[in-house]
């Protein structure tokens, strides 16, 4: 039976990210003093690996059932294996550390389809989840213990398997006297609510829906894959909301769900897109206005997460914002807009990086997995209990 040998009071370790947006992994090598809720971590070094735009159409081919197949799954899974080591690898190096530092490596995945729910019409397609980027790889090339494959324990227990970050949340950005909302803007939006002076048992959290996602594939379709993304929301900000687009775009049943619940690309990917671009064709919308009805989008469905289902259960006193949207500075601009009553702020200016928290995080999960250490939280999940997240793969 394997025994997690620690020799010293703090580990260095890699966390590996690679959201719903499919713009690359983001590679954090953090230092990690202690375990549990009492875990202070470091950020000692951030790297990215960008997707180039050849396996990023790749990727989202095999999250679309029409264009993917098992001879596509099983291959990526191990190519993509290869990038994250090589980015672990590369993070490590240009923090001027060796391989042999790293106590362990932790890495998310890619996630390519994920089914918080079983079919209601095919008894087979069962509540699930799949994340590729195979352990044994990353393992094998980086010559570390590598813990990954979260979301399927959580599942196991009566979980959505997501979100996964409020457990990081709560440790990293957790206030005496401030009620926060952490709010990741990735490919999906994903939010934990941080009462002030909460303890575990008081955090909830959930997908608030797309975050850059319809963004991103907006911008792509209209550039006929020239660029990826609106920068900075400059394109945005050129542009003019349809409100009755953006309310038909609202009146998604999900928005209405009460939390837990959480989403993907399976709902809000390439097919939902199309349809609002062809009505957004349909009603003679110009293409920054295309690109504002879209960023509205996101911003309305945050601010409506957070009137609906977090200040009727607690105070909220600042929104932090994380990930690729928060480089959007139309979209927080609405956002402050939207939630006149709280302060919004980025990652970046409480001192981390606001594209490296959800990587930071995932260190973070690695290193209770190897103490033995519940890592996922039920209030955000749905999970009838606390339990171990992860799975393990050796050198």
């Amino acid at each position: 039976m394997f025994q997690w040998k620690q020799e010293k009071s703090y580990v260095y370790a890699v966390g590996l990210m690679s959201g719903t947006s499919l713009d690359g992994v983001d590679a954090a090598v953090v230092r990690i003093d202690g375990c549990g809720l009492e875990s202070k971590v470091e950020l000692v070094h951030y790297y990215s690996r960008p997707y180039d735009d050849a396996l990023r159409g790749r990727l989202k081919e095999l999250c679309d059932p029409v264009s993917s197949d098992v001879a596509k799954i099983a291959g990526m899974n191990v190519y993509i294996a290869e990038r994250f080591a090589e980015a672990a690898i590369e993070a490590v190096r240009e923090a001027g550390l060796r391989m042999s530092d790293i106590a362990f490596v932790s890495s998310h995945g890619q996630t390519i389809w994920h089914m918080p729910e079983t079919s209601t019409t095919d008894p087979y397609l069962t509540r699930s989840t799949l994340q590729i980027g195979d352990l044994s790889v990353i393992a094998k090339r980086t010559g570390c213990l590598t813990v990954g494959d979260y979301r399927p324990a959580d599942m196991a227990v009566g979980g959505q398997g997501a979100p996964l970050v409020p457990y990081g949340d709560l440790i990293l950005f957790r206030h005496p006297s401030k009620g926060r909302l952490l709010q990741n803007i990735g490919g999906i939006g994903n939010c934990t609510a941080i009462p002030a002076g909460a303890g575990v048992e008081d955090l909830f959290a959930f997908d608030t829906g797309p975050g850059n996602m319809i963004m991103d594939q907006v911008i792509f379709t209209l550039t006929d894959g020239q660029m990826s993304y609106d920068s900075e929301g400059a394109w945005a900000a050129q542009g003019q909301t349809d409100e009755e687009l953006l309310e038909w775009m609202l009146s998604n049943p999900y928005f209405a769900l009460q939390p837990p619940k959480s989403t993907g690309r399976e709902l809000f990917g390439a097919s939902y897109t199309a349809e609002f671009i062809e009505m957004a064709k349909a009603r003679e919308l110009e293409a920054a206005d295309m690109v504002a009805t879209a960023t509205a989008f996101t911003a309305r469905s945050i601010a409506n997460a957070c009137r609906d289902f977090v200040m009727p259960r607690c105070r909220l006193d600042e929104v932090i914002v994380s990930g690729g949207g928060a480089h959007n500075r139309t979209l927080l601009r609405q956002l402050a807009e939207l939630l006149p009553e709280q302060a919004i702020l980025t990652s970046g200016e409480l001192g981390l990086a606001d594209d490296a928290k959800e990587a930071v995080i995932f260190a973070l999960l690695g290193n209770d997995f190897l103490r033995g250490i519940s890592n996922n939280v039920t209030a955000a999940t749905g999970a009838s209990r606390p339990t171990v997240m992860g799975k393990l793969a050796l050198p």
